[in-house]
C-alpha cells in the first residue's frame, strides 16, 4: 500500500465523501458560474476542505467535461451539473474518424487549472482530481443504449472508440499529475450496466492501462463504479490494481468489500440523495448501519456512494461528517 494512501487509512475519521458541487452554496454563487472559473473552483475546494474533516480534496466530479472537448454537445443550467444531451457520431462505423482532442479543449484548461490553484492553497491534505472512464465516455460521444447493443453487433468499432477516449484520459490525467494532483478519482458507472463478459472486455482492459500508466508511488488512483452489477464484475474489477475502490449505494458494502484487494482502500455507500433529500437524523442512521455492517473490514472507510448533489441541505453534509468523526474518535 502507498504511503499516502496508508495516511488516509489511518484516519478514518476524515472521510471522503464526492463532496463537490455543493460549495456553490458555501460561495452563493450558482453552479454554471462554479463550472466556469478555476479560481471559484479554487475557492470552493478550500471552503469544504476547511469546513469539512475530509481526508483529501477533491475538484468538481462533471462527466461532460471530457465528452464536451470531442465536441458534444452540453446542457447548461443555472443550479444544474452539465449534461450531455448530443454526442459525436449517429454511427458506430464512424468510430474511426474522431480525431482525439488535445488537453485544453474545452473546459479541461479550466478544471486543470482549478486544481493547480486549489494544490497550491490546500496543502494538509491530498488533491484529487476527478474524471470519467473510457466506456461512459464512449456512450456519451455515442448513445448509451446504442453503445451496449453494438458491443454485440460491431465489437471491433466499439473498441476503435473505447481506445481514443482512453487515449485522452491518458493524458487528461497525466495533465492533473503535472498540474500537482496526488491521485485521481475515475467514474465508470455506465460500465457497472453491463454484464460481467462486457465488463471484461469493454471496460476493463482500458481502465487498467491507464492505471498502468498514469500510477505510481506518489499518485494514488480511485476506481469509482457505483453500478448495481459490481459484485458479479468484482474478480475483475479487483484485478485493476487501482489503490482505492469506491462503490455506489446499488450495492451492499458488506458483499463488496471481502471482494477486492485487502492492500486496497474500499469506500462507499451512502445515498447521495440523502443528502438532499433526507434529514440529519437519516443520515447519521445510514452513516450508524455501515459502520456496523463494515467496520470489521480494516480497509473499510466511509463515504457516500457517489456524487452529493449540489442543492443537499448542508444540515445534512454537517450531519454525516458529525456522525463519522463520533464513530471513529
Amino acid at each position: 500500500m502507498k504511503e499516502k494512501v496508508k495516511k488516509i487509512l489511518e484516519n478514518k475519521a476524515n472521510t471522503i465523501p464526492i463532496l463537490s458541487f455543493p460549495s456553490a452554496q458555501l460561495l452563493d454563487i450558482s453552479v454554471n458560474e462554479l463550472i466556469s472559473s478555476s479560481d471559484l473552483q479554487k475557492e470552493g475546494m478550500k471552503k469544504i476542505a476547511r469546513r469539512c474533516s475530509v481526508g483529501a480534496s477533491l475538484n468538481m466530479m462533471d462527466l461532460s467535461v471530457e465528452a464536451e472537448a470531442f465536441g458534444a454537445e452540453i446542457a447548461f443550467s443555472e443550479e444544474e451539473i452539465p449534461t450531455v444531451t448530443k454526442g459525436i457520431i449517429d454511427d458506430i462505423a464512424d468510430a474511426e474518424s474522431i480525431v482525439v482532442p488535445n488537453v485544453g479543449e474545452g473546459r479541461t484548461k479550466l478544471y486543470i487549472e482549478g486544481v493547480r490553484k486549489a494544490k497550491e492553497e490546500i496543502d494538509h491534505i491530498p488533491t484529487f482530481c476527478g474524471v470519467i472512464g473510457p466506456y461512459s465516455l464512449a456512450g456519451r460521444l455515442f448513445d448509451m443504449t446504442e453503445l451496449m447493443m453494438e458491443c454485440y453487433d460491431s465489437p471491433d468499432e466499439v473498441k476503435i472508440l473505447l481506445q481514443k477516449t482512453t487515449d485522452f484520459i491518458k493524458e487528461y490525467i497525466k495533465a492533473f499529475k503535472e498540474a500537482g494532483a496526488d491521485g485521481v478519482m475515475m467514474a465508470e458507472p455506465a460500465a457497472g450496466l453491463l454484464s460481467p463478459a462486457l465488463n471484461e472486455e469493454f471496460s476493463i482492459p482500458f481502465v487498467k492501462s491507464i492505471i498502468d500508466e498514469v500510477s505510481d508511488e506518489n499518485f494514488i488512483f480511485c476506481y469509482h463504479n457505483c453500478g448495481d452489477n459490481v459484485v458479479k464484475m468484482a474478480e475483475d474489477i479487483a484485478s485493476l490494481g487501482a489503490d482505492v475502490y469506491h462503490f455506489g449505494n446499488a450495492i451492499s458494502m458488506q458483499d463488496i468489500i471481502p471482494l477486492m484487494p485487502e492492500n486496497s482502500v474500499v469506500m462507499g455507500n451512502v445515498d447521495p440523495v440523502l443528502f438532499k433529500n433526507g434529514t440529519a437524523e437519516d443520515i447519521q442512521n445510514s452513516v450508524q448501519k455501515l459502520y456496523d455492517e463494515c467496520s470489521q473490514f480494516d480497509n473499510f472507510m466511509i463515504s457516500s456512494g457517489c456524487d452529493i448533489p449540489a442543492d443537499s441541505k448542508w444540515e445534512n453534509i454537517d450531519a454525516y461528517f458529525e456522525k463519522v468523526k463520533m464513530l471513529y474518535a
